[in-house]
This record gives C-alpha cells, sequence and structure tokens, in this order.
C-alpha cells in the first residue's frame, strides 16, 4: 500500500495516524517532491476509477491561472487535465491510497482510509 500525501495537510497527517494505529505496512510518497508522471496518473486514475477532473483541486492558485473550471470534462480534454496534474502536483487531490487489491481510494475520511485497509487485506 503507498499513500500519496502533502505533510502540510491536515486530512493527510491523519490518514497516516489511522494507517500507524492500525499497524499498516504502507510507504509514504510526498508526491510534491517525488512527482507522478503522466503515465502513473493515468494507472492512480484506473485504480481509482475516476477521471482526472474528479482529483483536481479547482480552488488551488494554479487552477485558476489555467483556467481549469472553464475547460471540458470529456474524453477529448482528459490528456490536457492529466498533463496538468502532472506539470502542478499541487492540484493532485490527496491523500490518494494505493490499496494491495490493485485498487485506489481518495482517503479525505477516516471511513476512506479504513475502506483503503480493508481492500489490503483482503
Amino acid at each position: 500500500m503507498e499513500i500519496w500525501i502533502n505533510p502540510a495537510c491536515s486530512k493527510c497527517r491523519s490518514a497516516i495516524s489511522l494507517l500507524d494505529a492500525e499497524g499498516a505496512d504502507y510507504t509514504v510518497r510526498r508526491y510534491l517532491e517525488d512527482v507522478p508522471g503522466e503515465d502513473e496518473i493515468r494507472a492512480v486514475l484506473d485504480r481509482l476509477g475516476l477521471e482526472p477532473w474528479d482529483i483536481t483541486r479547482t480552488q488551488e492558485a494554479a487552477a485558476k491561472e489555467l483556467g481549469l473550471k472553464e475547460w471540458a470534462r470529456d474524453e477529448t480534454a482528459r490528456d490536457r487535465w492529466i498533463t496538468a496534474l502532472a506539470e502542478h502536483p499541487r492540484l493532485i487531490q490527496r491523500p490518494i491510497i494505493t490499496a494491495d487489491d490493485g485498487t485506489a481510494i481518495v482517503a479525505r475520511s477516516s471511513e476512506a482510509v479504513e475502506e483503503a485497509l480493508a481492500r489490503s487485506k483482503s
């Protein structure tokens, strides 16, 4: 199991605390320093079952500068969104946990972290 975090994020810190309390075996990826490439983002989106706009933080300064709220949200624009996430990793919603069963989850709540743990125990 891997968790993509920004250490400054309270939801990320909460997720780590829950994983530690459960004795989970996981690795931390500080995705602002170890930026995922476009292929990695595509793979995580596949595991999440989501589209890039579903995991984009549209209130970030970079999102406003890029005008993301105006971008199309369809298959023709998908690569453009993925490129934006790779070039501006602050736009990626956090934390994201990749579970051992091949799925992933945006773990912004304790319930989501517990779901990721359950998927990794299966």
